[in-house]
């Protein structure tokens, strides 16, 4: 079969490899792709924001499965429309979407259907937003409403910085119309946990925990992200838990779907913070995460495309289990700046030393430049290894980081290091 995979990232990199090791696809393309996952996938040049041209090239690479990366196309209505046309996409269509595209859609969705999440306040204007944090002496996580790169969050813990906050998003307008709202939630404090699944409309079955680090810094510290790096799995997620996050958030999550007309069908990932023991909601992504994806996939032993073929034709098998091998550890490494502002067109360097059975980079944004590959965004590249611990993974991770090099490159320094100390984690 062929695949066409939607998107331009780590995170589709780490989709064409995972989708073209099945020995029931002939071909995979990813549109438009980077140059570095030229070796996984067959790049096809499209606008993700026009609709019809990719409608248009799906049915002329006759793709058999349409496999939606990114958000915004999913925002968009890029799944209704490709099912319009017959095609068959997993991604969930632009209802089922708001609970990410809307901070404050996921809010009263959460409301509704009794789904632990934080308290919070919604605001249009920016003199009463900035009022109420005052009152409320600032502790708190100030929110864009729209959809921001994973950059729209603030971590805040004083009226000064809550107040930058919403100046920011709402005043500067740093993420567009994504911030003519915000949502302002009470800060929770606990271990936070990216626990993912897979839902066909009706029937849903669990794909994995990771645990990722948003801060730009060591030590969570500095900026939110998109993402600086992931492992998966996560050592204190047992069994125990794992009930509580599927009876108290997984189960009403998609059965309230359904139940609003809303059928949820695609790949959920559920952003949870651990408070007192009790998983409770940070937030919904409505398609696969960016670094999580490229942990959780690199240590998938079971056939990933069934699966997703199976979910978008909604015909899901009850007794679905996902096998898995050794640990893995993801590490980031940007361009320096990033989040903010960056350089592009900077020479890679050391990449031939990163390939391997347990060791593998995928390419978040680089580019071709004379026959060599260059730097092209802000988050460029993923080391990505397993190992038969997770120490062993982290080992080799960034040894790996270490030997690729270019002027301004950057990585936090400790990604999967809490898990190793037994006495950081919840029991």
């Amino acid at each position: 079969m062929r695949v066409l995979v939607l998107g331009s990232g780590g995170r589709e990199h780490a989709l064409c490899w995972a989708i073209g090791r099945s020995p029931l696809v002939s071909q995979v393309v990813c549109a438009p792709g980077n140059d570095g996952m030229r070796g996984d996938a067959r790049l096809a040049p499209v606008d993700l924001t026009d609709l019809p041209s990719v409608v248009k090239l799906a049915l002329e690479e006759s793709a058999d499965l349409v496999v939606v990366g990114p958000e915004d196309p999913l925002a968009a209505g890029v799944a209704d429309v490709l099912r319009e046309a017959g095609i068959v996409v997993f991604g969930p269509g632009r209802e089922a979407a708001q609970l990410e595209s809307s901070k404050l859609f996921a809010k009263q969705f959460m409301e509704r259907h009794g789904i632990p999440t934080a308290g919070h306040r919604v605001f249009e204007d920016a003199d009463a937003a900035e009022a109420w944090v005052g009152e409320r002496g600032g502790d708190c996580v100030v929110k864009a409403d729209g959809l921001a790169a994973g950059k729209g969050v603030f971590v805040c813990t004083d009226v000064d910085a809550a107040r930058a906050a919403v100046d920011e998003i709402m005043r500067d307008r740093r993420f567009g119309a994504s911030g003519a709202r915000v949502v302002i939630e009470e800060r929770l404090v606990g271990e936070e946990i990216s626990y993912y699944a897979i839902c066909d409309g009706e029937r849903w079955v669990p794909l994995g925990s990771a645990q990722d680090f948003k801060r730009a810094l060591d030590g969570d510290r500095g900026e939110n992200t998109g993402g600086m790096g992931a492992y998966s799995p996560v050592p204190f997620v047992d069994a125990a838990l794992e009930r509580r996050i599927h009876e108290q958030i997984l189960d009403p999550v998609f059965s309230g779907m359904r139940a609003e007309g809303r059928p949820y069908r695609g790949v959920l990932f559920a952003g949870l913070i651990l408070v007192d023991g009790d998983p409770v909601v940070i937030e919904f992504n409505c398609r696969f995460g960016d670094p999580e994806t490229q942990a959780l996939l690199f240590r998938l032993e079971s056939d990933l495309v069934p699966v997703l073929e199976a979910a978008a034709e909604g015909r899901l098998p009850d007794d679905l289990e996902f096998r898995y091998g050794d640990p893995s550890v993801a590490v980031v490494i940007a361009s320096e700046g990033y989040p903010r502002s960056y350089p592009k067109g900077v020479p890679i360097e050391g990449l031939e030393a990163v390939e391997g059975p347990d060791l593998k980079c995928f390419h978040a944004a680089s580019r071709l430049e004379g026959g060599a590959l260059v730097t092209n965004g802000g988050r460029v590249l993923c080391a990505t290894a397993r190992g038969a611990s997770l120490e062993a993974a982290r080992d080799r991770a960034y040894a790996a980081a270490e030997r690729i090099a270019w002027p301004g490159a950057q990585y936090r320094r400790d990604i999967a290091l809490r898990a190793l100390r037994s006495d950081e984690t919840p029991a």
